[in-house]
């Protein structure tokens, strides 16, 4: 279905370096891409375009953007979200969405990557010494910074900083126009090597769904679209909350299949048995 077909990556951030070797090796496909495409028009990390949709929706709107600046019919883009982890409050996450779009079959298939592997993060600093810290705790030069004059200020923003030199520039300029800076890190991905890594973590997933074939009639992106819960207690035998099968279902045929023990488990632990330990 994709076999030397032209896919296009809708990105201005570079991740065509990671999404594009994976893509063209599993899929078969022959990656492009469309330097003319500007994926900022539906929001930006630092706030001059807000970013007002939901991931998914931004995803698919850079996918049928880059198909129809290209006039191919098949597309990849991802859409990444920074904040407290949903779990683990006390840590940060990078949320990932990578989206395929094949507009000639009708085909959306999507997966997500939610990774504690990241420096997202943002400060306002009074002085060099403070500047510094910030800097090294985030992976600086390696990983880009952007300074401006307060956390939602636009008038004076430097991106993309990667010198020393650079640095301290854009830090006195601030100070002596404003009396305070803010720096937090760039989040866009040729400046984030940390998130180009979840993307490509990201990527492998979205590939194995797409290779998840229909036994009933081959159609990619035969996926888990619900879950049972009641993996028995290895002690009591009672059901527990734990899954106990995942639901498979064919987006083309209806075609659906009940997997038992997809953790490999056939029992549960009794510490999470709400009957042996309540």
């Amino acid at each position: 279905m994709f076999q030397s077909r032209k896919l296009v990556i809708a990105t201005m951030h570079g991740k065509e370096a990671v999404m594009a070797p994976l893509l063209e090796k599993e899929l078969g496909v022959q990656c492009i891409i469309c330097p003319e495409l500007n994926t900022d028009r539906f929001g930006m990390f630092s706030g001059e375009v807000k970013r007002d949709r939901e991931p998914l929706e931004t995803a698919r709107m850079k996918c049928y953007a880059a198909m129809d600046a290209v006039g191919c019919d098949l597309a990849v883009a991802s859409e990444g979200s920074f904040g407290p982890h949903p779990i683990y409050f006390f840590a940060q996450a990078d949320d990932e969405i990578v989206l395929l779009v094949d507009r000639k079959h009708g085909i959306e298939i999507w997966a997500r990557e939610l990774s504690t592997q990241t420096n997202f993060n943002g400060k306002e600093v009074k002085s060099s010494e403070e500047l510094l810290d910030f800097v090294q705790a985030s992976s600086f030069p390696s990983h880009a910074v952007i300074l401006r004059e307060s956390s939602s200020g636009a008038d004076c923003m430097h991106k993309g900083i990667i010198t020393e030199e650079r640095l301290h520039e854009a830090f006195n300029e601030l100070m002596q126009r404003f009396g305070a800076a803010y720096v937090e890190t760039d989040m866009r991905a040729m400046h984030n090597p940390t998130r180009m890594n979840v993307i490509e973590q990201a990527t492998s997933k979205l590939i194995g769904k797409i290779l998840s074939v229909c036994p009933s009639c081959a159609w990619p992106g035969f996926d888990v679209t619900d879950r049972k819960s009641g993996l028995p207690c290895g002690d009591c035998g009672m059901p527990t909350q734990s899954t106990l099968s995942h639901i498979y279902n064919c987006a083309s045929c209806g075609f659906s299949r009940e997997l038992f023990h997809p953790k490999g488990k056939e029992t549960e632990e009794p510490r999470y048995c709400d009957y042996c330990n309540p």
